[in-house]
């Protein structure tokens, strides 16, 4: 028996862009279109008549924006996975998005395999961002703030990045939540982060490349 198909959903202004969007989508394994909306406004409506696994969302569009979009359909639907899918990558605009919610950033111009490959990402759980607006979010991470960090903490951050909610990561090590939450805020104030989107992008980054270099 096959696996059931990833359901997206298409939030832009622009109709030549879903068109292209969507026949991009269809014509890969595994994943459907099922709705596009072309404002922030008709996108919350269409979350909740649809129910998709992943909204693709524009974040400059007229009435609603992205952000609060985002931010609305989270609020009603959390288990939705929002990844943005814009020409936009200055820090300002990434960290909004990320802030209301969203759990992957794509760029317009990303190779098509890529985009792909971060709907099919966000829907496992894990954190799509397009190496471009990593830089841009974490443009010190050149250097070794983590370096401090205790081996539970290290523990706690590999599990976020792996996609797991302060419960799962909580259940897992044999903690309650509420110490998990005091290792977060210990973590974001080591590495300079204010998320756990940003924190799983750091993590990806630096534990991983410190275990091929170690």
């Amino acid at each position: 028996m096959s696996e059931p198909s990833i359901g997206v959903l298409l939030v832009d202004d622009h109709q030549m862009v879903r068109l292209g969007l969507t026949a991009l989508i269809s014509a890969a394994d595994g994943l459907e279109v099922v709705g596009q909306a072309g404002d922030g406004e008709a996108a919350v409506a269409m979350v909740a008549e649809h129910r998709p696994d992943v909204v693709l969302m524009d974040l400059s569009m007229p009435g609603v924006d992205g952000v609060e979009a985002t931010r609305r359909i989270l609020a009603e639907h959390p288990e939705v996975r929002v990844v943005v899918l814009t020409s936009f990558s200055d820090r300002d605009r990434v960290s909004e998005a990320l802030a209301a919610g969203a759990v992957g950033y794509q760029l317009k111009d990303c190779e098509p395999a890529d985009l792909l490959a971060a709907i099919r990402a966000a829907a496992e759980g894990h954190v799509p961002l397009d190496p471009r607006v990593a830089r841009v979010l974490l443009p010190d991470s050149s250097g070794r703030p983590g370096d401090s960090m205790s081996a539970r903490e290290v523990e706690v951050l590999r599990l976020v990045a792996q996609g797991l909610a302060n419960k799962q990561i909580a259940r897992h090590l044999g903690i309650s939540e509420r110490t998990v939450k005091a290792h977060l805020g210990r973590v974001f104030r080591q590495i300079g982060v204010a998320d756990r989107t940003s924190a799983a992008l750091w993590a990806r980054d630096h534990l991983d490349r410190d275990r091929t270099t170690t």
